[in-house]
């Protein structure tokens, strides 16, 4: 297959995708949904991150949660532990989420007005950095276990971001890891990429994670109500 062909593959089925998440953005829009799109490689501690943020909120507004694994259900029976309404999306040998996807889920999944809904991405620094799901906000979980050059390694992730949280800073005594450098590196793909330094089982930093999370329902409520 010639290279002008698998270009145009790739832009139709982007393009594809591009229309389901624009109407995945209208119907969250309509409803009061904020949702984020939560991205990371294995192992960067995203569902022990997203667990832990449902526990705490828990009450404080509706939440739901679509899960994303090329197989299992382990990370969705997390979810649900907490009380959390979730469903599991398994990909196969896909290494993504895709809107279509996220348009089936909403289908079967219970997502309040004015709630919030996360959707836990597949785990890898590529594939997922390329397709819209109809989000508010794309969120980036990068952990001090990791190495500090993986923006520039993995540029696309990180220029399409709009939320940075560097997890596990508990760890930082014991690890020779620059968080200065890495945001540097990632700000040089995106200047305007916001960052939140926590961790999820230490409890550092997660009121400035939660903080976030709440003004962005506000938002998203009131410009469902104007």
């Amino acid at each position: 297959m010639s290279q002008t062909r698998l270009v145009a593959i790739e832009q139709d089925i982007l393009a594809k995708n591009d229309s389901f998440a624009a109407v995945n953005r209208q119907l969250f829009a309509a409803k009061g949904v904020f949702v984020l799109n939560l991205m990371s490689s294995p192992g960067s501690g995203k569902t022990t991150l997203l667990t832990r943020t449902l526990t705490d909120l828990k009450g404080r507004f509706p939440v739901a949660v679509i899960e994303g694994d090329q197989q299992t259900s382990f990370d969705a029976d997390r979810i649900r532990a907490t009380g959390t309404p979730a469903i599991q999306v398994n990909t196969g040998k896909g290494c993504h989420l895709d809107a279509q996807m996220v348009t089936q889920a909403v289908g079967r999944l219970p997502v309040a007005d004015e709630s919030v809904l996360f959707i836990e991405n597949v785990g890898n620094l590529v594939c997922p950095a390329g397709f819209d799901l109809g989000e508010a906000h794309k969120v980036v979980v990068l952990s001090v276990t990791e190495g500090e050059d993986k923006p520039l390694k993995y540029p696309a992730m990180f220029a399409s971001a709009d939320l940075l949280i560097v997890n596990k800073v508990d760890l930082l005594p014991h690890l020779t890891f620059d968080v200065a450098r890495m945001i540097d590196y990632a700000r040089r793909l995106k200047p305007s990429l916001e960052v939140i330094e926590l961790s999820a089982t230490g409890g550092q930093g997660l009121d400035r994670w939660y903080a976030w999370i709440e003004a962005g329902l506000a938002k998203a409520k009131g410009a469902r109500k104007g």
